[in-house]
């Protein structure tokens, strides 16, 4: 618990738990009227800015590339923002005040509200919005079918009917310290992160109470429920070839297989793939290239690759704080971090290449989203949408190439030694390290 308390603090999340984090949700869903003139959102404190200076400079160059460019803002009055989630011309957006705001085309288009629990996560699956919270619950939400703008709540992880039915078995409990024991399909602290499977068929949920849980999406069951780690679960992601990735405050990260069966999966441990002292923050996958990213609380990116055996590949380091999120998309890689700054690195062969350093935020960037560009209209830019979430309570804006010139050396230099920004142009793959070497350096 002392860890995690001491990760709160590094994260900049201020809230407490007390006991009503351990209740269950069995309220009904709240209602919403279809008429949007009645909508609690309707005088909405959330307002768009539109940085046109910064716009107007996203002009292609004699060699008809576009910089990487901030396009405006999303500034809130209240509540620092937590979560992110892109889905077309959509963009879901989570914070502190339990407020989940929707946006279309960078304008307020529609918002709901849980009952509690600050909003760490948020994941899409077809129609099904699943946001993970801060009292350890996942809440599950639909779009109306007579309006676009209205979303109803259709349910909550585990439902109540299920917790009531295994409550009342013995075998269902498992010992979660010395002197408590819980129902073993309940999250009993915080919600870190939730992934979905390839095919969105499978939920996975990581929370500071060291477990991962698995949830079937058709029907919102909890087929299996994990102890995967001695310290909070930071980070979940599932990827290729049936693997899933868990990062947490202990410092590793571990591979699991997934085995399905006739009523459910079985998860069976791997490898250890990162194992060091300082905690593990975030992770993301490149399905295409087969490739695991890992940001540390020591501001690296350590990250692997392989067809057929992951071997580290290298560690970019981009930031003098705790990464906290990272996105791919195409070739890029991105990083949010702690120190305030975003990092764009472009894959090129075996090498990383720092592509941008975008700044612009006032506090830690806490999550990030992306979309390919629905405005790209020179064949081959392989430009992309950036969106990400700060504790400042902004949303910014990026529009980000693939095309992009890397940082020069000369650009690199003139920054003071002390600054966030002071690294190589480009990083070469380092030696492969074995699944239990450690891979970061701690800080003086």
């Amino acid at each position: 618990m002392e860890t995690i308390l001491k990760q709160n603090k590094l994260l900049g999340e201020e809230e407490s738990k007390d006991n009503s984090l351990m209740a269950v949700d069995g309220d009904s869903p709240p209602h919403y009227n279809d008429d949007c003139s009645t909508s609690p959102f309707r005088k909405s404190p959330w307002s768009s800015h539109e940085s046109t200076h910064l716009y107007a400079s996203a002009v292609e160059d004699t060699n008809n590339v576009t910089p990487n460019v901030l396009m405006g803002s999303l500034v809130r009055e209240e509540g620092h923002i937590y979560s992110l989630a892109a889905s077309g011309d959509l963009l879901y957006t989570g914070s502190h005040s339990k407020n989940i705001r929707v946006w279309r085309n960078q304008k307020e288009f529609s918002g709901f509200k849980s009952n509690s629990g600050l909003v760490k996560t948020i994941v899409i699956a077809g129609e099904k919005i699943f946001t993970g919270h801060q009292d350890g619950k996942i809440r599950v939400w639909k779009i109306a079918n007579k309006n676009s703008g209205v979303h109803k709540r259709v349910g909550t992880l585990p439902a109540f009917k299920d917790y009531l039915i295994s409550s009342m078995k013995p075998s269902s409990y498992v010992e979660v310290n010395s002197n408590r024991k819980a129902v073993w399909l309940r999250h009993i602290d915080a919600i870190s992160c939730l992934s979905l499977n390839e095919d969105k068929t499978l939920l996975y949920s990581a929370s500071w109470d060291k477990t991962f849980k698995v949830w079937r999406v058709l029907d919102s069951k909890c087929l299996e429920s994990v102890q995967s780690h001695d310290d909070a679960v930071n980070s979940i992601v599932a990827g290729f070839d049936g693997l899933v990735f868990t990062g947490s405050a202990d410092g590793t990260v571990k591979i699991w297989s997934r085995e399905l069966q006739e009523k459910g999966t079985k998860h069976i441990f791997s490898q250890i793939l990162l194992k060091q002292e300082c905690a593990v923050t975030a992770l993301a996958l490149d399905l295409v290239a087969t490739m695991v990213y890992c940001g540390s609380s020591d501001g690296v990116v350590n990250f692997w690759e392989g067809d057929n055996h992951l071997f580290h590949g290298g560690a970019l380091r981009g930031h003098k704080l705790a990464v906290l999120c990272l996105v791919t998309a195409g070739n890029l890689v991105i990083s949010g971090s702690a120190d305030m700054g975003i990092t764009v690195w472009k894959r090129s062969g075996a090498k990383h290449l720092c592509l941008s350093m975008l700044d612009g935020h006032a506090g830690p960037v806490k999550c990030l989203a992306i979309e390919r560009d629905p405005d790209e209209s020179i064949p081959g830019q392989e430009r992309w949408i950036l969106y990400s979430g700060s504790l400042d309570k902004s949303v910014k804006m990026w529009r980000i190439s693939e095309r992009a010139p890397p940082m020069t050396q000369w650009r690199q230099q003139s920054y003071s030694s002390s600054d966030t920004k002071h690294l190589p142009a480009t990083l070469p793959a380092n030696p492969a390290f074995s699944s239990q070497g450690g891979v970061c350096q701690r800080k003086e």
